[in-house]
């Protein structure tokens, strides 16, 4: 079996990367504002869910990361092995994903930049400046230099918003008290949305292609790989915890609301420039920018990735060329940064950037959004319970599967089912 006789490395906690680079792409100003709002209105009630929705993403993350060492195959290819439907509900939801959210993402980029900046360009010049910065970035750097600059952004995202929670003087008791679960009326869905909406994303199929990326192609970097995940997602779950501190000590108090999306980080950075001044704001708006931008980074180069292996899966598959690349070549190929200069990556890299540029200036045709919010809302299940599927089969070499009432399997789950929770109600709130 594949990676069966590997030799075990010694986890590194100099080696950590691929961890941070998924959980830095995952959390944007979407999942910031959510938390804030649910800090607002709930205190520190919820915090119990901030943090079960960490060790969900865990979990999820490890199913990623195992499967691709485990079989020296991409995730792409473990799904084309479940059936052609994986291959068609990737292509519709990948076109799609990518149009809309390449103007969010460049949206999000851009309202620190003009906050920051008030007496200079307009909102759609920061934008397309951001989505150009992040396309040159990804199209002329490797991912050694995508994690490295990644690492910095999660550095700064970390120091603003700790040392923002930290100035806001937290209740300790009512922080801890918050551990224990409990749903105030009016809460489900908040705490549905914290618990399902930290750091998830399909850039959490991503972390396996950024694994082999690093270097990490076999099982013997399991230890090394579970590290990196656990340290990245701890992380992400202090600075949550922090921003659930920040909502509960500025806003739930003052009973102050804010807007959805990215413009209500703004209206945080007003109220914080009211309570602690100009300074404080500014160094929030750097946080906010570092949050956005380093999700566009990551999509950027992530899905790009995932695409090129599709679009080389379903060339092999058609035994397209004079000789089609095999699955295990498919994790080297990666490995090597071959990938990154292909064809279809560069192709959705400009995908990515150019045709959702026009976004910009018009309202987001009705269809598009409905096809965007079904087909995001229905990826995350999709992808717990594929992976379900994978981790419990043949496909997985005996030694690395899932055990029926193991951890994992009760973890994925019950991911599975809150994200099918998530799905129903996401769906039912869009605009129809």
């Amino acid at each position: 079996m594949p990676g069966a006789a590997a030799p075990v490395r010694r986890p590194s906690w100099r080696s950590i990367g691929p961890g941070i680079v998924v959980a830095a792409t995952g959390v944007g100003a979407g999942d910031l504002v959510s938390t804030l709002l649910a800090g607002s209105k709930f205190g520190y009630t919820l915090l119990w869910a901030a943090v079960l929705g960490c060790l969900v993403k865990i979990a999820l993350a490890e199913a990623v990361g195992r499967w691709h060492l485990a079989t020296g195959r991409t995730l792409f290819d473990g799904w084309r092995s479940l059936g052609a439907w994986t291959t068609v509900y990737f292509a519709v939801y990948v076109v799609v994903w990518g149009f809309v959210y390449g103007a969010t993402a460049m949206t999000s980029s851009a309202l620190p930049l003009q906050a920051l900046f008030p007496g200079g360009p307009g909102l759609k010049f920061w934008a397309i400046a951001t989505g150009l910065l992040g396309l040159a970035f990804v199209w002329f750097n490797r991912y050694a230099v995508v994690e490295k600059i990644m690492m910095i952004f999660v550095g700064v995202m970390f120091v603003v918003v700790v040392s923002v929670a930290v100035r806001v003087s937290p209740d300790l008791g009512r922080t801890f008290a918050g551990l224990l679960p409990a749903l105030p009326d009016g809460s489900v869905l908040y705490t549905l949305g914290l618990v399902g909406g930290v750091g998830g994303t399909i850039t959490m199929a991503a972390y396996g292609y950024w694994v082999n990326a690093k270097g990490w192609t076999d099982s013997g970097w399991m230890r090394m790989m579970r590290l990196d995940n656990r340290v990245a997602y701890l992380t992400t779950g202090v600075f949550v915890v922090a921003m659930l501190v920040i909502g509960a000590e500025l806003l739930h108090a003052s009973g102050i609301a804010l807007a959805e999306g990215g413009r209500g980080l703004l209206d945080l950075g007003d109220v914080l420039e009211d309570r602690f001044g100009a300074f404080t704001a500014k160094l929030f708006l750097v946080g906010f920018f570092a949050a956005s931008f380093s999700s566009l980074v990551g999509v950027w180069h992530g899905v790009s990735l995932l695409f090129a292996d599709f679009v080389e899966r379903v060339r092999a598959g058609r035994g397209a060329g004079e000789r089609a690349e095999s699955p295990e070549e498919a994790v080297g190929t990666v490995a090597r940064g071959e990938r990154e200069r292909s064809l279809p990556f560069r192709g959705y890299l400009l995908w990515l950037t150019f045709p959702p540029m026009a976004l910009l200036w018009l309202d987001r045709p009705f269809g598009l959004v409905i096809a965007y919010g079904v087909l995001g809302a229905f990826f995350l299940p999709y992808l717990a319970a594929t992976l379900l599927w994978l981790l419990n089969g043949e496909r997985t070499p005996a030694a690395w599967r899932n055990r029926p009432f193991g951890l994992s399997n009760v973890m994925l789950v019950a991911a599975g089912a809150l994200f099918v929770v998530l799905c129903v109600e996401q769906v039912r709130n869009l605009p129809w």
